[in-house]
């Protein structure tokens, strides 16, 4: 006993692909939206007001050079200079507070006669980094600067 369809041949089943490319549409839609909300915009920059009262302040000595020279007769330590001005021993680390106080640029070079001792100069350089001077570099005979700290 056989059935018989009216066809003549059993049905196979079909994909029906239409809730397949709804979902499709859908998530393009969706890239499309994301692709356009992440374009690339520039930095956001703050642009240089002018003074409003007109004071113009005159920019500071780029070089700070710490000169370090033989001591006074009947000095323990030597002599420094900054920049050419004499600074006591003592309040060395507050002078250079206040000369870095309003830099940006927090630079200093060490100059020492050939003949004094390097603890001196080792000296010197940790007050500078205690001061608040981020770089040191040695000055050579020839004028020539030798990074050192960093």
């Amino acid at each position: 006993m056989a059935f018989s369809t009216a066809g003549g041949s059993p049905s196979r089943p079909q994909m029906n692909v239409t809730p397949l490319i709804d979902v499709l549409l859908v998530l393009i839609i969706i890239f499309m939206v994301v692709v356009i909300e992440q374009r690339p915009t520039g930095l956001q920059a703050e642009i240089p007001q002018p003074n409003p009262t007109g004071d113009t302040i005159p920019p500071p000595n780029r070089t700070i050079v710490i000169q370090v020279h033989h001591p006074k007769l009947g000095a323990e330590n030597p002599q420094v200079m900054v920049n050419e001005e004499s600074v006591e021993w003592d309040r060395l680390r507050e002078r250079l507070q206040d000369i870095f106080a309003i830099r940006v640029e927090r630079i200093a070079y060490v100059e020492a006669d050939d003949d004094i001792d390097f603890q001196d100069v080792a000296d010197v350089i940790a007050i500078a980094r205690i001061a608040g001077v981020d770089r040191v570099g040695l000055l050579t005979e020839d004028g020539k600067h030798v990074p050192m700290t960093g």
